[in-house]
């Protein structure tokens, strides 16, 4: 009978027994799991094309100098208020954050950030605090330093809101430093959907881009817009550069001053508003163009709306200095 000698005992064998050695379990230390980052995790599972992540939005330290190559200053500015009225409610929460940018639209960095409350004339409403997160006791005796605010505002070249016809009317009627200054806004002057977002409001353009924040405080939106404007996302420009592009267009208004009344569905289908005239402008619908498009607009009108060819509705050039007062 064949044994092998190291793992059984010839138990026929005459001579005296054999030491046996007897092999036991390997002595090697068990193998570590190698430490992943969470970095590392959150790539594994995005490849795995079975999850999205979205990651933790952090803002950009202030520079402690400026950069040269980025000459001009815009402001990222957001307000909170007790309602949608500039005439009849009133700034809570202002937040603002400065940064340089070059000639052709490319962001430096932040060189300055203020926050600040304020206590309205009258209870915050249950629903702003809803939609805020502010109540009435984080206002309490609050005020909003207008000195530290017009340090940021007073140079600055541009400035930009993620909704300017309702941040500037709020920001003009609560300060004059917002008066005479450049505006640009991110919903109306960037194309959004070309770049495969299918929304403008802030929130859903920060998700889709795989970031999440702390939204509806004003300093907080003021960053995750800021770096969602500083996004190329494979376009060869970013959203910024495009919105300061626009921002230096002129816009036609032209008022569709006394059209026939049962033509109002066709200007209102063909994205005309209407102005009761309260707000300063004419009382009559309107619309607003890019310079390209005035003479298309202007034949359509005198076509369509008038019939008559010599006709010719008031227009109204407007820069980015008047642009969204109201």
């Amino acid at each position: 009978m064949s044994v092998h000698r190291d793992s059984q005992l010839d138990m026929f064998a005459k001579a005296s027994p054999a030491v046996v050695k007897v092999r036991g379990p390997s002595r090697r230390p068990p193998s570590q799991p190698t430490a992943r980052s969470d970095e590392d995790m959150a790539r594994t599972l995005e490849e795995s094309g079975n999850y999205r992540i979205l990651r933790k939005l952090v803002a950009r330290p202030i520079a402690t100098v400026r950069r040269p190559g980025f000459p001009q200053l815009g402001v990222i500015l957001d307000t909170e208020t007790t309602g949608l009225s500039h005439r009849s409610d009133e700034i809570i929460e202002i937040g603002a954050v400065a940064f340089t940018f070059s000639d052709d639209g490319a962001i430096g960095d932040i060189v300055g950030i203020y926050g600040g409350l304020q206590q309205p004339s009258r209870p915050i409403p249950p629903e702003i605090t809803r939609l805020t997160g502010i109540t009435d006791a984080m206002v309490e005796g609050q005020v909003i330093d207008i000195q530290m605010l017009n340090a940021l505002i007073e140079p600055a070249d541009l400035i930009v809101a993620h909704n300017a016809g309702f941040d500037r009317p709020f920001c003009e009627a609560f300060s004059r430093i917002f008066a005479g200054k450049a505006w640009a806004c991110s919903v109306s002057e960037v194309d959004w959907s070309a770049r495969g977002f299918e929304g403008t409001k802030l929130g859903y353009l920060v998700g889709q881009a795989g970031y999440f924040h702390e939204g509806h405080r004003a300093v907080d939106d003021c960053h995750a817009l800021l770096e969602i404007l500083d996004r190329e996302q494979g376009r060869g420009e970013s959203p910024f550069a495009e919105l300061y592009r626009a921002s230096q267009r002129s816009r036609i208004r032209i008022f569709a001053e006394h059209s026939p009344f049962e033509m109002k569905d066709h200007l209102k289908a063909r994205g005309y508003r209407w102005s009761d005239g309260s707000d300063g402008r004419l009382k009559s619908w309107w619309i607003e163009i890019d310079e390209e498009s005035l003479d298309v607009e202007l034949s359509y009108l005198r076509a369509e709306i008038y019939r008559w060819a010599e006709a010719e509705p008031p227009i109204l050039r407007l820069t980015a200095f008047d642009r969204f007062k109201i």
